[in-house]
């Protein structure tokens, strides 16, 4: 399966780390804070669902169920899209989804349509935003690509204490119908944002064509056979089916312990203005020179600090405890989410991202399917809580356990006996004849231009487990 790349711009082009790409960085804050956060804030909307359609609670949940299953389980799909047109026309096209499929929404008469415009179409919109859009900013950072990553992820937290209240209020003046049409036009900014995402290019020699891009797979399957994406994509499976679950029963935990509904809400407010400090600062501790070849081991010891925070949390007797777990939960989760997507571009390098980000996102679709339903059919066989909070806090432990040590003893041994023979081989091979005069000029852009010749990355310590 082939295809030219049209977005994909010529290889070997060294990343700005700034300029333009601070209008990406924007771009990609904006549609990451409408990807994650606006399955959570049409929640607002469930009551007036339910006595519209005469319906009960999970029927509505269907409707955040069916958009996160879009966002992610059609990871390969815009994979092969951003492969085959670019970031920016299959991000336009996304805007163009998101948007007629909530304003098509407000004028749906049964909660089947409901899925179908909210859930499949809006979803499949936002697919087709949030994947390009980490595209374009790993093509535009790399030295600063931590904190650019993190910078991005913060979009998430403070659109949700955004939208929420917003949805809130447009349904006390519009309704729902009125409600979902004034979202749908507010969807249309994914279009704007899509219009930053200038496609990088290289200057043209002189006396020539230009450099010329190298074809590529629509979907890149290769990866499977890179030890560090594996091991990075089981562990992200495994840590999703129980990252997503305290968020979902925390207010449900606290109003058991006869909490007033307001108070217990409040429990959301802050996690959600903790995580917005935690995932920035998270992307700068990861930036820094010393830090940043151990990324892995950072982003191992934020799903263990998530697990643990789970696992403490599920100790707590009143709300103060709860509160206190909320913080460190905070924390811990915007660790995880500034870091993961870092994480995956330095083990696959740029090349790659586009069709490992996919993938990765279809294996995590059916963790998230998975993980919440468990949660609750586990509530309601036993009523307690706190076994909800220690199964997701084992499994997020699990995973981190998962990448670290198979980091530690599959991808950190490698022989080491062949290291100075293949060296002597290389130099060997790229030692020009005494006998012959090589240009300077030549010379230096020759080493320049290999390291990414052919669209191969090499591994640094930064672009590799």
């Amino acid at each position: 399966m082939g295809g030219a790349v049209v977005d994909e711009g010529p290889t070997g082009i060294k990343a700005p780390d700034g300029g333009w790409g601070w209008a990406v960085l924007f771009g990609c804050f904006v549609i990451t804070g409408f990807s994650y956060a606006f399955p959570k804030a049409v929640s607002v909307f469930f009551k007036e669902l339910m006595h519209e359609f005469d319906i009960g609670y999970s029927d509505t949940a269907w409707i955040s169920s069916i958009l996160l299953a879009m966002l992610y389980g059609t990871g390969p799909l815009c994979s092969v899209c951003v492969n085959r047109f670019g970031c920016r026309p299959v991000m336009l096209v996304g805007g163009l989804f998101a948007s007629l499929g909530m304003v098509a929404a407000s004028f749906c008469r049964s909660i089947i349509e409901i899925y179908l415009t909210t859930g499949v179409i809006t979803g499949l919109g936002l697919a087709l935003n949030f994947q390009p859009s980490l595209i374009m900013l790993n093509r535009y950072f790399n030295k600063r690509r931590p904190m650019a990553n993190g910078l991005a992820a913060a979009g998430s937290p403070v659109f949700l204490c955004a939208l929420s209240p917003l949805g809130q209020l447009l349904q006390d003046h519009y309704g729902w119908r009125g409600g979902f049409l004034i979202l749908g036009g507010l969807l249309l900014n994914c279009c704007v944002c899509a219009a930053l995402m200038r496609p990088l290019a290289a200057p043209r020699k002189d006396g020539g064509s230009g450099p010329q891009r190298s074809s590529r797979r629509l979907l890149d399957l290769s990866v499977f056979r890179d030890r560090g994406f594996l091991l990075y994509a089981v562990a992200a499976s495994i840590m999703v089916l129980g990252l997503f679950v305290p968020p979902v029963f925390v207010v449900s935990y606290a109003k058991d312990l006869g909490v007033p509904d307001t108070k217990a809400a409040f429990l959301l407010t802050i996690l959600g203005f903790i995580d917005i400090f935690a995932r920035p600062t998270a992307g700068f501790i990861t930036g820094l020179k010393k830090v940043r070849p151990y990324s892995v081991y950072l982003f191992s010891f934020a799903m263990f600090f998530n697990g643990f925070t789970d696992l403490t949390g599920s100790t707590a007797s009143d709300y103060g405890g709860l509160v206190v777990f909320c913080i460190f939960f905070g924390i811990s989760y915007g660790m995880v989410g500034a870091l993961q997507f870092e994480v995956l571009m330095a083990i696959v390098g740029t090349q790659k991202f586009s069709s490992a980000i996919g993938l990765v996102l279809l294996l995590e679709a059916v963790a998230v399917l998975i993980g919440p339903p468990s949660g609750g059919k586990l509530l309601d066989a036993t009523h307690i809580y706190k076994y909800v909070f220690i199964l997701a806090g084992a499994e997020v432990l699990t995973s981190s356990l998962v990448l670290l040590l198979g980091n530690f003893f599959c991808i950190g041994k490698r022989p080491e006996a062949s290291q100075p023979e293949a060296v002597a081989s290389e130099e060997k091979l790229h030692k020009p004849p005494v006998d012959v005069r090589v240009d300077s000029r030549e010379v230096e852009y020759f080493l320049k231009a290999e390291p990414e010749r052919n669209g191969e990355v090499v591994h640094t310590p930064e672009t590799s487990v």
